[in-house]
């Protein structure tokens, strides 16, 4: 069953000693908004991360199979979506084979249903919207990029004429030892504390309209966000960290189980009066900070009095390994 109730969140993470994501524009470095040298993390990089945490759940398997993968051609399982509901994996699929096709897409492929796909760049499978979406998140404070130089201990020489591996050897052997290393650079950030926000559509989620997105999927979703860093290490990335997740849910007011049911997938608050910060959530600096170079510099604030009616507030609770409700949205 899809899901019933229209959500936003709010998902804290930071960046210790690394480059939390390169913009390949910029030789790689991390990307900043140049105005006021705040850090940006795109909405890709972010979604990147939770494909990589259910691949390595769920095994890759359907109905949580990850369609976008690395280093694959999406007209391939494209092609199977065809083969596996009796069209013919051609450009001019018929509009109900296409429909057939987008629907075994759905459920087969956990990040189709999540965060929509356009699967019409061979084989016509349509296009999603998917019920999911983040925006780009932006560091609480600025943040100082650098570039760093480093030593590598050995190249990497593409000998001419050496054929095996005793030819390198000889090359080597020939050389002297300060030409058999190299320089490189490593960009990275001392810290930052990043704030992204991130959407759920109810209707964008329904069998037969949306993408079937459903509970289960909902509860991987939070899962992931909560422990997708954890899986995702690298020499690059320094030290990430997941430092909050706040899950405001659309309940509804109404008395009348059916207003109330259609309160909660509609809403009952703009999303701005719930995420924005200095509203429900306060981030700021602890006295004397004036250069944050960890998490405990900052202190978090929830103002559960400014929670409008209708809406719950759910956390990320490592002990039980899920969210808890924090405030009921009376």
């Amino acid at each position: 069953m899809s899901i019933q109730n229209r959500y936003e969140f709010l998902f804290l993470f930071d960046c210790e000693h690394g480059n939390p994501n390169g913009d390949p524009d910029a030789g790689n470095a991390p990307r900043i908004d140049p105005e006021d040298m705040r850090g940006l993390v795109s909405d890709v990089a972010l979604k990147r991360r939770v494909r990589n945490y259910v691949q390595v759940a769920q095994g890759n398997a359907a109905p949580n199979a990850i369609f976008i993968e690395h280093a694959t051609n999406l007209n391939r399982p494209i092609t199977k979506a065809h083969e596996e509901t009796g069209g013919v994996p051609e450009k001019g699929a018929s509009k109900s084979k296409v429909k057939e096709a987008r629907k075994w897409m759905c459920k087969t492929f956990y990040d189709v249903r999540t965060f929509g796909a356009v699967m019409s760049t061979g084989p016509n499978a349509g296009q999603v919207r998917g019920p999911v979406q983040f925006s780009f998140a932006r560091s609480i404070d600025s943040v100082l990029p650098l570039d760093i130089s480093i030593t590598r201990m050995a190249v990497a020489e593409d000998v001419k004429g050496a054929k095996t591996s005793d030819d390198y050897l000889k090359w080597e052997n020939e050389q002297d030892e300060d030409k058999l290393r190299t320089m490189g650079r490593k960009n990275l950030i001392p810290y930052g504390l990043y704030a992204a926000k991130g959407f759920v559509s109810a209707h964008l989620s329904d069998d037969e309209a949306g993408t079937g997105f459903s509970e289960n999927d909902l509860a991987l979703l939070w899962e992931a966000l909560a422990k997708m860093y954890d899986h995702d290490r690298s020499a690059s990335k320094g030290f990430m960290s997941r430092r909050g997740l706040y899950v405001f849910k659309h309940v509804g007011t109404d008395a009348n189980q059916e207003q109330q049911l259609r309160q909660a997938m509609l809403g009952c608050a703009p999303a701005q009066a719930l995420l924005d910060l200095g509203k429900v959530i306060d981030i700021n600096k602890n006295d004397n900070v004036t250069s944050p170079r960890r998490f405990e510099h900052y202190t978090v604030t929830v103002n559960k009095d400014r929670i409008p009616a209708g809406v719950e507030l759910w956390t990320w609770n490592d002990n039980t390994g899920g969210l808890v409700r924090e405030h009921p949205g009376a």
